[in-house]
């Protein structure tokens, strides 16, 4: 027995080490990359289990927001059965992209499956695919696998898709990563896109769209800013270390 489980672990790490040999770095480039919101509709938001349904409100739209500011990324938007039951893609996604093509589907499960929605992403001109939708394992998944299918690269967004619950969340995140998809957070998007504070967008440009939509990191820099303003040190903290 200990001889099988010696072999298993062996094999597992030849595994790995393969894997992370035959591992390159991609960045996003904000010039070379499109902003795709898959089926994010309102309908189809009630099969969304797999996060509360505040956060997973408030992470599709962040998510949704991200060419508000980053506005070299192109975007485009597809719904599937919008006059049935899925509904539309919400209002305020909408109104930020008037002018950005949205694809209603009626019948491809599977967004690449329809040639309008592959016309609209080849005439980006551009090769890095960042994807969120509803649900996971459906929506974001079938196109994701798709897309590296046809040799594009692809960030697909952990927190801004959703679906029934949270097994079937990671069997399909495992699935694209299995097939070379980039399964990453909202955080770590903004990151690669900006890529310093001091660019453009940079700190200036994006402090209000962090405020609005990643307060976790906004208070960070509010409790500094209060700091600096207030600058009084309490009775012990001028012992603290620096």
């Amino acid at each position: 027995m200990k001889f099988g489980i010696t072999s298993l672990l062996s094999a597992a790490l030849l595994a790995s080490t393969a894997v992370a040999d035959s591992f390159s770095w991609e960045r996003l480039e904000k010039n070379n990359s499109v902003l795709v919101i898959v089926d994010i509709q309102e309908g189809l938001f009630q099969m969304v289990h797999d996060w509360d349904p505040i956060m997973a409100r408030h992470n599709m739209l962040a998510y949704a927001s991200l060419a508000t500011v980053f506005t070299d990324l192109p975007v485009v938007m597809t719904s599937s059965a919008e006059v049935g039951p899925n509904g539309l893609i919400p209002q305020e996604i909408r109104d930020w992209y008037p002018e950005a093509p949205l694809i209603r589907r009626n019948g491809e499960v599977d967004a690449w499956d329809n040639p309008d929605f592959r016309a609209a992403i080849k005439a980006t001109n551009r090769t890095q695919i960042i994807i969120a939708g509803i649900v996971t394992d459906v929506c974001t998944a079938f196109l994701a696998r798709s897309l590296r299918a046809e040799g594009y690269s692809v960030w697909a967004v952990i927190e801004s898709s959703g679906t029934g619950t949270p097994s079937v969340r990671d069997i399909a995140n495992a699935q694209m990563l299995r097939a070379g998809v980039n399964v990453v957070s909202l955080f770590a998007v903004f990151g690669d896109l900006m890529r310093d504070w001091r660019h453009v967008p940079g700190a200036a440009e994006l402090y209000g769209w962090i405020d609005q939509w990643m307060p976790s990191y906004s208070y960070v820099a509010r409790a500094h800013k209060n700091a600096k303003l207030n600058g009084t040190v309490l009775p012990g903290q001028d012992g603290l270390p620096e």
